[in-house]
Protein backbone atom coordinates (compact mmCIF):
# COMPACT_ATOMS: atom_id res chain seq x y z
CA UNK A 1 0.00 0.00 0.00
CA UNK A 2 1.15 3.76 -0.67
CA UNK A 3 2.01 5.95 1.73
CA UNK A 4 -0.85 7.70 0.51
CA UNK A 5 -3.22 5.49 0.64
CA UNK A 6 -2.75 4.82 4.12
CA UNK A 7 -1.95 8.19 5.42
CA UNK A 8 -5.98 8.87 3.95
CA UNK A 9 -7.34 5.51 5.36
CA UNK A 10 -6.22 6.71 8.89
CA UNK A 11 -4.56 3.52 10.41
CA UNK A 12 -2.96 0.57 9.58
CA UNK A 13 -2.61 -1.71 6.71
CA UNK A 14 -5.73 -3.94 6.26
CA UNK A 15 -8.17 -2.34 8.91
CA UNK A 16 -11.74 -1.99 8.30
CA UNK A 17 -12.71 1.57 7.83
CA UNK A 18 -16.08 3.22 7.28
CA UNK A 19 -15.85 4.30 3.46
CA UNK A 20 -16.17 7.81 3.50
CA UNK A 21 -15.34 10.49 0.55
CA UNK A 22 -11.84 11.50 0.39
CA UNK A 23 -10.91 15.23 0.11
CA UNK A 24 -10.52 16.64 -3.59
CA UNK A 25 -7.60 18.82 -2.49
CA UNK A 26 -5.32 15.56 -1.05
CA UNK A 27 -1.80 16.21 -1.37
CA UNK A 28 -0.17 13.55 -3.51
CA UNK A 29 -2.90 11.36 -4.29
CA UNK A 30 -1.34 8.70 -6.91
CA UNK A 31 -2.56 5.49 -8.47
CA UNK A 32 -2.30 2.48 -5.85
CA UNK A 33 -0.66 -0.70 -6.27
CA UNK A 34 -4.25 -2.20 -6.31
CA UNK A 35 -5.39 -0.17 -9.37
CA UNK A 36 -1.68 -0.92 -11.19
CA UNK A 37 -2.91 -4.45 -10.82
CA UNK A 38 -6.68 -4.06 -11.50
CA UNK A 39 -5.19 -2.29 -14.69
CA UNK A 40 -3.22 -4.73 -16.18
CA UNK A 41 -5.63 -7.63 -15.24
CA UNK A 42 -7.90 -5.69 -17.81
CA UNK A 43 -5.65 -4.78 -20.16
CA UNK A 44 -5.90 -9.24 -20.67
CA UNK A 45 -9.68 -8.66 -21.71
CA UNK A 46 -8.43 -6.03 -24.07
CA UNK A 47 -5.61 -8.15 -25.54
CA UNK A 48 -8.55 -11.16 -26.20
CA UNK A 49 -10.77 -8.16 -27.84
CA UNK A 50 -7.52 -7.12 -30.14
CA UNK A 51 -7.01 -10.49 -31.00
CA UNK A 52 -10.14 -11.43 -32.04
CA UNK A 53 -10.55 -8.24 -34.51
CA UNK A 54 -7.31 -9.00 -35.92
CA UNK A 55 -8.96 -12.72 -36.90
CA UNK A 56 -12.14 -10.94 -37.92
CA UNK A 57 -10.62 -8.09 -40.58
CA UNK A 58 -8.28 -10.38 -41.77
CA UNK A 59 -10.96 -12.82 -42.81
CA UNK A 60 -12.46 -10.36 -44.62
CA UNK A 61 -15.52 -9.56 -41.95
CA UNK A 62 -14.41 -5.94 -40.72
CA UNK A 63 -17.90 -4.97 -40.64
CA UNK A 64 -18.96 -8.31 -38.02
CA UNK A 65 -15.51 -7.57 -36.28
CA UNK A 66 -16.13 -3.81 -35.43
CA UNK A 67 -19.35 -4.52 -33.98
CA UNK A 68 -18.18 -6.88 -32.03
CA UNK A 69 -15.34 -5.48 -30.96
CA UNK A 70 -17.60 -2.09 -29.98
CA UNK A 71 -19.79 -4.08 -27.73
CA UNK A 72 -16.99 -6.41 -25.61
CA UNK A 73 -14.77 -2.98 -25.45
CA UNK A 74 -17.53 -0.72 -24.27
CA UNK A 75 -18.30 -3.61 -21.19
CA UNK A 76 -14.19 -3.87 -20.58
CA UNK A 77 -14.47 0.43 -21.06
CA UNK A 78 -16.96 1.08 -18.48
CA UNK A 79 -16.20 -1.28 -15.97
CA UNK A 80 -12.82 0.24 -15.75
CA UNK A 81 -13.97 3.74 -15.52
CA UNK A 82 -16.81 2.95 -13.10
CA UNK A 83 -14.24 1.39 -10.80
CA UNK A 84 -11.77 4.60 -11.60
CA UNK A 85 -14.19 7.06 -10.70
CA UNK A 86 -15.25 5.38 -7.48
CA UNK A 87 -11.70 4.63 -6.18
CA UNK A 88 -10.79 8.11 -6.31
CA UNK A 89 -13.29 9.60 -4.58
CA UNK A 90 -13.67 6.09 -1.95
CA UNK A 91 -10.51 3.90 -1.80
CA UNK A 92 -10.10 2.88 1.72
CA UNK A 93 -8.09 -0.17 1.05
CA UNK A 94 -9.00 -2.22 3.81
CA UNK A 95 -9.72 -5.90 3.27
CA UNK A 96 -13.42 -5.26 2.38
CA UNK A 97 -12.15 -2.62 -0.17
CA UNK A 98 -9.31 -4.74 -1.66
CA UNK A 99 -11.63 -8.56 -1.38
CA UNK A 100 -14.38 -7.10 -3.50
CA UNK A 101 -11.99 -5.22 -5.98
CA UNK A 102 -10.78 -8.82 -6.53
CA UNK A 103 -13.95 -10.34 -7.16
CA UNK A 104 -14.55 -7.01 -9.97
CA UNK A 105 -10.83 -8.45 -11.47
CA UNK A 106 -11.73 -12.36 -11.48
CA UNK A 107 -15.19 -10.71 -13.57
CA UNK A 108 -13.07 -8.96 -16.09
CA UNK A 109 -11.12 -12.54 -16.72
CA UNK A 110 -13.81 -14.08 -16.96
CA UNK A 111 -15.18 -11.88 -19.71
CA UNK A 112 -11.70 -12.15 -21.32
CA UNK A 113 -12.51 -16.02 -21.65
CA UNK A 114 -15.31 -15.31 -23.19
CA UNK A 115 -14.62 -12.76 -25.95
CA UNK A 116 -13.74 -15.39 -28.53
CA UNK A 117 -16.64 -17.10 -27.91
CA UNK A 118 -18.90 -13.36 -28.46
CA UNK A 119 -16.92 -12.87 -32.51
CA UNK A 120 -16.77 -16.34 -33.41
CA UNK A 121 -20.03 -17.61 -32.50
CA UNK A 122 -22.26 -14.29 -31.28
CA UNK A 123 -22.59 -16.14 -27.48
CA UNK A 124 -22.27 -13.35 -25.24
CA UNK A 125 -23.00 -15.50 -22.31
CA UNK A 126 -19.62 -15.40 -20.92
CA UNK A 127 -18.90 -12.01 -21.69
CA UNK A 128 -22.11 -11.12 -19.45
CA UNK A 129 -21.47 -13.48 -16.25
CA UNK A 130 -18.35 -11.67 -16.54
CA UNK A 131 -19.54 -8.39 -16.75
CA UNK A 132 -22.41 -8.67 -14.17
CA UNK A 133 -19.55 -9.82 -11.61
CA UNK A 134 -17.41 -6.89 -12.18
CA UNK A 135 -20.80 -5.23 -11.74
CA UNK A 136 -21.92 -6.78 -8.38
CA UNK A 137 -18.79 -5.98 -6.89
CA UNK A 138 -19.40 -2.33 -7.74
CA UNK A 139 -23.00 -2.38 -6.61
CA UNK A 140 -21.28 -3.88 -3.34
CA UNK A 141 -18.96 -0.95 -2.73
CA UNK A 142 -21.55 1.95 -3.29
CA UNK A 143 -24.30 0.20 -0.54
CA UNK A 144 -20.87 0.18 1.70
CA UNK A 145 -21.02 4.43 0.70
CA UNK A 146 -24.05 4.43 1.28
CA UNK A 147 -23.80 3.00 4.78
CA UNK A 148 -21.21 5.09 5.80
CA UNK A 149 -22.43 8.41 4.99
CA UNK A 150 -25.57 10.69 5.12
CA UNK A 151 -27.74 12.64 3.47
CA UNK A 152 -27.41 14.21 -0.29
CA UNK A 153 -24.10 12.02 -0.27
CA UNK A 154 -25.48 8.35 0.99
CA UNK A 155 -28.33 9.52 -1.89
CA UNK A 156 -26.09 9.60 -4.61
CA UNK A 157 -24.66 6.55 -3.36
CA UNK A 158 -28.22 4.64 -3.35
CA UNK A 159 -28.74 6.04 -7.16
CA UNK A 160 -25.65 4.23 -7.93
CA UNK A 161 -26.45 1.21 -6.61
CA UNK A 162 -29.97 1.24 -7.75
CA UNK A 163 -29.12 1.94 -11.31
CA UNK A 164 -26.52 -0.31 -11.89
CA UNK A 165 -28.36 -3.12 -10.53
CA UNK A 166 -31.42 -2.08 -13.03
CA UNK A 167 -29.05 -2.15 -15.71
CA UNK A 168 -27.75 -5.55 -14.88
CA UNK A 169 -31.20 -6.94 -14.87
CA UNK A 170 -31.86 -5.40 -18.48
CA UNK A 171 -27.96 -6.95 -19.92
CA UNK A 172 -29.69 -10.00 -19.42
CA UNK A 173 -31.84 -9.49 -23.02
CA UNK A 174 -28.59 -9.59 -24.86
CA UNK A 175 -27.99 -13.04 -24.23
CA UNK A 176 -31.74 -14.01 -24.93
CA UNK A 177 -32.58 -11.86 -27.96
CA UNK A 178 -31.89 -12.69 -31.75
CA UNK A 179 -28.68 -12.30 -32.84
CA UNK A 180 -30.04 -9.10 -35.44
CA UNK A 181 -31.54 -7.67 -32.68
CA UNK A 182 -28.93 -7.27 -30.22
CA UNK A 183 -26.71 -4.37 -31.55
CA UNK A 184 -29.99 -2.44 -31.39
CA UNK A 185 -29.80 -4.10 -26.90
CA UNK A 186 -26.73 -2.96 -26.94
CA UNK A 187 -26.93 0.58 -28.13
CA UNK A 188 -30.21 0.97 -25.66
CA UNK A 189 -27.86 -0.67 -22.29
CA UNK A 190 -25.30 1.01 -23.47
CA UNK A 191 -27.19 4.85 -22.80
CA UNK A 192 -28.61 3.42 -19.95
CA UNK A 193 -25.68 2.22 -18.41
CA UNK A 194 -23.74 5.95 -19.49
CA UNK A 195 -27.05 7.67 -17.49
CA UNK A 196 -26.64 6.61 -14.13
CA UNK A 197 -23.75 8.81 -13.53
CA UNK A 198 -25.73 11.89 -14.86
CA UNK A 199 -28.66 11.04 -12.50
CA UNK A 200 -26.67 9.99 -9.68
CA UNK A 201 -24.93 13.31 -9.51
CA UNK A 202 -27.19 15.79 -9.97
CA UNK A 203 -27.63 16.91 -6.65
CA UNK A 204 -24.43 15.98 -5.37
CA UNK A 205 -21.12 15.42 -7.26
CA UNK A 206 -18.88 12.94 -5.76
CA UNK A 207 -14.97 13.68 -4.76
CA UNK A 208 -13.02 12.49 -7.24
CA UNK A 209 -9.39 13.71 -7.56
CA UNK A 210 -8.44 15.66 -10.79
CA UNK A 211 -5.22 14.84 -11.11
CA UNK A 212 -5.61 10.90 -9.74
CA UNK A 213 -8.30 10.52 -12.25
CA UNK A 214 -5.89 12.59 -14.72
CA UNK A 215 -2.94 9.95 -13.50
CA UNK A 216 -5.17 6.62 -13.84
CA UNK A 217 -6.50 7.60 -17.51
CA UNK A 218 -2.93 8.12 -18.59
CA UNK A 219 -2.07 4.91 -17.13
CA UNK A 220 -3.93 3.25 -18.91
CA UNK A 221 -3.70 4.70 -22.28
CA UNK A 222 0.16 3.32 -21.85
CA UNK A 223 -0.53 0.20 -21.26
CA UNK A 224 -3.32 -0.03 -24.14
CA UNK A 225 -0.54 1.56 -25.77
CA UNK A 226 2.49 -1.06 -24.82
CA UNK A 227 -0.45 -3.86 -25.76
CA UNK A 228 -0.27 -2.34 -29.28
CA UNK A 229 3.86 -2.68 -29.40
CA UNK A 230 3.20 -5.85 -28.02
CA UNK A 231 0.80 -7.33 -30.78
CA UNK A 232 2.67 -5.43 -33.61
CA UNK A 233 5.82 -7.77 -32.20
CA UNK A 234 4.37 -10.87 -31.91
CA UNK A 235 2.72 -10.21 -35.06
CA UNK A 236 6.38 -9.53 -36.90
CA UNK A 237 7.67 -12.51 -34.86
CA UNK A 238 4.82 -15.16 -36.75
CA UNK A 239 5.19 -13.52 -39.71
CA UNK A 240 9.27 -14.13 -40.10
CA UNK A 241 8.24 -17.67 -38.77
CA UNK A 242 6.70 -18.32 -41.79
CA UNK A 243 8.84 -15.99 -44.15
CA UNK A 244 12.55 -14.84 -43.14
CA UNK A 245 12.14 -11.54 -45.93
CA UNK A 246 12.54 -8.66 -43.66
CA UNK A 247 11.49 -6.40 -46.71
CA UNK A 248 7.57 -6.11 -46.06
CA UNK A 249 7.90 -6.50 -42.50
CA UNK A 250 10.35 -3.38 -41.75
CA UNK A 251 7.92 -0.48 -42.70
CA UNK A 252 5.63 -1.36 -40.76
CA UNK A 253 7.59 -2.20 -37.84
CA UNK A 254 9.07 1.56 -37.75
CA UNK A 255 5.82 3.11 -39.31
CA UNK A 256 3.75 1.15 -36.31
CA UNK A 257 6.80 2.14 -33.44
CA UNK A 258 6.05 6.26 -34.64
CA UNK A 259 2.80 5.59 -34.68
CA UNK A 260 2.80 4.27 -31.22
CA UNK A 261 5.21 6.83 -29.95
CA UNK A 262 3.75 10.01 -31.42
CA UNK A 263 0.38 8.47 -29.85
CA UNK A 264 2.44 8.85 -26.47
CA UNK A 265 3.73 12.24 -27.16
CA UNK A 266 0.70 13.93 -28.56
CA UNK A 267 -1.83 12.63 -25.56
CA UNK A 268 0.52 13.76 -22.65
CA UNK A 269 1.78 17.07 -24.54
CA UNK A 270 -0.61 18.80 -21.92
CA UNK A 271 -1.62 18.65 -18.43
CA UNK A 272 -4.79 17.58 -18.83
CA UNK A 273 -6.26 17.81 -15.02
CA UNK A 274 -6.40 21.30 -15.16
CA UNK A 275 -9.39 20.91 -17.11
CA UNK A 276 -11.35 18.54 -14.98
CA UNK A 277 -12.80 21.20 -13.24
CA UNK A 278 -16.56 20.70 -13.04
CA UNK A 279 -18.41 17.51 -13.60
CA UNK A 280 -19.79 18.62 -16.97
CA UNK A 281 -16.40 18.69 -18.22
CA UNK A 282 -15.41 15.70 -16.62
CA UNK A 283 -17.82 13.29 -17.85
CA UNK A 284 -17.17 14.54 -21.17
CA UNK A 285 -13.56 13.65 -20.58
CA UNK A 286 -14.31 10.87 -19.51
CA UNK A 287 -16.66 9.19 -21.43
CA UNK A 288 -15.03 10.44 -24.59
CA UNK A 289 -11.77 8.34 -23.72
CA UNK A 290 -14.04 4.96 -24.73
CA UNK A 291 -13.05 6.13 -28.48
CA UNK A 292 -9.27 6.91 -27.04
CA UNK A 293 -9.00 3.65 -26.02
CA UNK A 294 -10.78 1.52 -28.54
CA UNK A 295 -8.62 2.99 -31.20
CA UNK A 296 -5.20 2.85 -29.23
CA UNK A 297 -6.03 -0.73 -29.12
CA UNK A 298 -7.05 -1.37 -32.27
CA UNK A 299 -3.95 0.20 -33.40
CA UNK A 300 -1.94 -2.70 -32.62
CA UNK A 301 -4.65 -5.18 -33.83
CA UNK A 302 -4.36 -3.30 -37.58
CA UNK A 303 -0.84 -3.62 -37.45
CA UNK A 304 -1.26 -7.35 -37.13
CA UNK A 305 -3.68 -7.21 -39.81
CA UNK A 306 -1.34 -5.51 -41.97
CA UNK A 307 1.51 -7.99 -41.20
CA UNK A 308 -0.31 -10.45 -42.34
CA UNK A 309 -1.37 -9.10 -45.21
CA UNK A 310 2.66 -8.91 -46.13
CA UNK A 311 2.99 -12.71 -45.64
CA UNK A 312 -0.50 -14.14 -47.70
CA UNK A 313 -2.38 -14.88 -44.28
CA UNK A 314 -5.31 -12.23 -45.03
CA UNK A 315 -7.95 -12.26 -47.17
CA UNK A 316 -8.18 -9.02 -47.93
CA UNK A 317 -6.30 -5.74 -49.77
CA UNK A 318 -3.74 -3.94 -49.25
CA UNK A 319 -5.69 -0.81 -49.05
CA UNK A 320 -7.73 -2.12 -46.62
CA UNK A 321 -5.07 -3.78 -44.36
CA UNK A 322 -3.64 -0.38 -44.32
CA UNK A 323 -6.80 1.03 -43.77
CA UNK A 324 -6.86 -0.82 -40.44
CA UNK A 325 -4.07 1.28 -39.38
CA UNK A 326 -4.86 4.47 -40.35
CA UNK A 327 -8.57 4.71 -38.99
CA UNK A 328 -8.00 3.84 -35.73
CA UNK A 329 -4.18 6.41 -35.65
CA UNK A 330 -6.69 9.22 -37.07
CA UNK A 331 -9.73 8.82 -34.97
CA UNK A 332 -6.80 8.82 -32.03
CA UNK A 333 -5.52 11.85 -33.16
CA UNK A 334 -8.77 13.40 -33.42
CA UNK A 335 -10.20 12.48 -30.54
CA UNK A 336 -7.60 14.31 -28.26
CA UNK A 337 -7.54 17.03 -29.99
CA UNK A 338 -10.90 16.74 -29.35
CA UNK A 339 -10.79 16.21 -25.85
CA UNK A 340 -8.28 18.05 -24.16
CA UNK A 341 -5.11 19.45 -26.71
CA UNK A 342 -7.63 21.82 -28.39
CA UNK A 343 -8.03 23.88 -25.03
CA UNK A 344 -3.88 24.36 -24.55
CA UNK A 345 -3.61 25.62 -28.39
CA UNK A 346 -3.20 29.10 -29.32
CA UNK A 347 -3.47 30.15 -33.39
CA UNK A 348 -5.02 28.72 -36.18
CA UNK A 349 -1.76 27.25 -37.04
CA UNK A 350 -1.31 24.99 -33.50
CA UNK A 351 -5.46 24.29 -33.77
CA UNK A 352 -5.17 22.78 -36.97
CA UNK A 353 -1.74 20.43 -36.48
CA UNK A 354 -3.89 17.34 -35.23
CA UNK A 355 -7.13 17.61 -37.24
CA UNK A 356 -4.77 17.97 -40.41
CA UNK A 357 -2.55 15.05 -39.92
CA UNK A 358 -5.45 12.99 -39.30
CA UNK A 359 -6.39 13.80 -42.68
CA UNK A 360 -3.08 12.93 -43.60
CA UNK A 361 -2.57 9.52 -42.06
CA UNK A 362 -6.12 8.76 -43.62
CA UNK A 363 -4.63 9.59 -47.49
CA UNK A 364 -1.96 6.91 -46.68
CA UNK A 365 -4.02 4.28 -46.52
CA UNK A 366 -3.20 4.15 -50.71
CA UNK A 367 0.39 4.30 -50.20
CA UNK A 368 0.49 0.65 -50.97
CA UNK A 369 3.09 -1.33 -48.80
CA UNK A 370 4.15 2.25 -48.03
CA UNK A 371 1.31 2.59 -45.73
CA UNK A 372 1.85 2.28 -42.53
CA UNK A 373 5.57 3.99 -42.73
CA UNK A 374 3.63 6.49 -44.22
CA UNK A 375 1.46 7.20 -41.33
CA UNK A 376 4.08 6.91 -39.05
CA UNK A 377 5.90 9.35 -40.52
CA UNK A 378 3.19 11.67 -40.73
CA UNK A 379 2.49 11.42 -37.01
CA UNK A 380 6.19 11.95 -36.21
CA UNK A 381 5.94 15.50 -38.26
CA UNK A 382 3.11 16.13 -36.34
CA UNK A 383 4.31 15.63 -33.21
CA UNK A 384 7.41 17.34 -34.44
CA UNK A 385 5.02 20.68 -36.28
CA UNK A 386 3.30 21.10 -32.83
CA UNK A 387 6.39 21.42 -30.57
CA UNK A 388 7.69 23.76 -33.18
CA UNK A 389 4.34 26.03 -32.79
CA UNK A 390 4.26 25.58 -29.29
CA UNK A 391 7.89 26.77 -29.18
CA UNK A 392 7.42 29.65 -31.65
CA UNK A 393 4.36 30.30 -29.88
CA UNK A 394 6.10 30.75 -26.06
CA UNK A 395 8.74 32.95 -27.44
CA UNK A 396 6.89 35.55 -28.97
CA UNK A 397 4.54 36.23 -25.70
CA UNK A 398 5.55 38.16 -23.32
CA UNK A 399 7.26 36.76 -19.89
Amino acid sequence: MTSTSASAAGGGPGAVRPMRARSRDEAHRTATPLELLFDLCFVVAVSQAGAQLVHAVAEGHAGDGLRSYAMVFFAIWWAWMNFTWFASAYDTDDIPYRVVTFIQITGVLILAAGVARAFLQQDFFMVFLGYVVMRLGLITQWLRAAASTRGAERRTALRYAGGIALCQVGWTALVFTPQGARPWVFLVMALAEMAVPLLAERSLATSWHARHIAERYGLFTIIVLGETVLAATVGVQSALDVSPELGGLLPIAAGGLLIVFAAWWIYFAVPVHARLTSSRESFRWGYGHYVIFASAAAIGAGLEVAVETVIHKSHISTAAAAAAVTVPTAVFLLTVWLLHSRHFKHGLAQQLTLPVSALAILACTFAGKWAVLSAGLVAAAAVAVSEMLLHHGRTRRPA
